[in-house]
């Protein structure tokens, strides 16, 4: 990952203005045919970060996807507090960066309330403070910066890594599928395996380098994978698109630090706050590669680094998250 944009090569943007592909990731349930279905629309903005508005800059958020952590998923109230913050602002400035911290694990048995606070219109720039409230107490607490777009002759980025095209690769369901047909793979393994398919994530995802579930291998703390919706989108809603690229962000993010500790289980794993820039224009329903590495972990904490590229090369996203990572020994003797 950050070796091939580690090397410091770089890219002058000649158009980074136009819509391009971006990515998501799968779970399990079979993703529809967008080509024999385009108005099918994705369950992220139907449901997953639909809002209800109940007052000036107060929203309400009922609809939660659930992981097997049984809290809620962070970046669905990222995604949310972003849509929340959004409809505060005027048509023609958008998301630039956001920065979170997550106060409060999340209660997946209530709705999420998000109370808006317009910090700062100005000329070009304008901020916005979000808490996400339940139970009467914050349980994120969010700073969104938006602004207006502006020409400027500074533009580069880092190059893409090289890596297969997502046409050439499969799914997460269709990998463990694949490690579920061997006849000598342990039950733990396929108990583990079959639970991630009962999962039904709202995103598609292919996996570049994926781990090993024969063997415990240490591996680099760095990983790629395509990613896009499940569903369509459309055109023209870029801050819509920005929301959901806000969801796609924290999904397998802080879980990169665990790679290279094939002998340790974790017991805990909770991200404590999160950071994202937008660079350019994408679409969240077509596919993106996401560029995952962790530079530090110590102390029970974990860093990871990201970065969204459209399938044409330019940067979409920069992303950056600190998180609890408390482990097990998996090598301690039970006598």
């Amino acid at each position: 990952m950050a070796e091939a944009a580690g090397k410091s090569s770089l890219h002058r943007v000649k158009n980074g203005n136009e819509n391009v592909p971006i990515l998501l990731q799968t779970t399990s349930y079979t993703p529809p045919d967008l080509s024999s279905t385009p108005d099918l629309r994705s369950v992220l903005v139907t449901s997953v970060l639909n809002l209800e508005k109940l007052d000036t800059d107060l929203y309400r958020g009922k609809h939660h996807w659930v992981p097997r952590s049984q809290r809620l998923f962070g970046g669905q109230i990222i995604g949310q507090a972003l849509v929340a913050a959004a409809k505060s602002v005027g048509e023609n400035v958008f998301a630039h960066s956001l920065h979170c911290y997550f106060v409060r694990a999340g209660d997946p048995k209530v709705p999420v309330l998000y109370q808006v606070e317009r910090t700062r219109d100005g000329r070009s720039f304008f901020v916005r403070s979000v808490k996400a409230i339940q139970h009467g107490q914050p349980i994120l607490i969010c700073q969104a910066s938006f602004h207006m777009q502006q020409p400027s002759p500074l533009e580069h980025h880092f190059n893409m890594p090289t890596v297969p095209s997502p046409d050439t690769l499969l799914t997460v369901e269709e990998l463990i599928q694949q490690y579920l047909s061997d006849p000598d793979l342990a039950d733990s393994t396929k108990q583990g395996l079959n639970k991630i398919l009962a999962d039904e994530v709202p995103i598609e995802i292919k996996p570049v380098n994926p781990p090993d579930f024969y063997q415990k291998v240490a591996m680099e703390p760095k990983k790629l994978f395509w990613v896009r919706a499940r569903g369509h989108i459309g055109e023209g809603n870029m801050k819509l698109h920005c929301c959901v690229a806000a969801y796609v962000s924290d999904f397998s993010f802080l879980g990169t630090a665990l790679l290279p500790y094939p002998n340790y289980r974790a017991q805990f794993l909770a991200s404590l706050d999160h950071a994202m820039w937008f660079h350019s224009t994408f679409r969240a329903d077509e596919w993106m590669l996401y560029e995952c590495e962790s530079p530090w972990a110590g102390g029970s904490r974990g860093l990871v680094q990201g970065r969204l590229w459209r399938q044409d090369g330019v940067l979409a996203a920069s992303c950056a998250q600190e998180g609890v990572i408390r482990v097990k020994d998996l090598t301690e003797s039970k006598l």
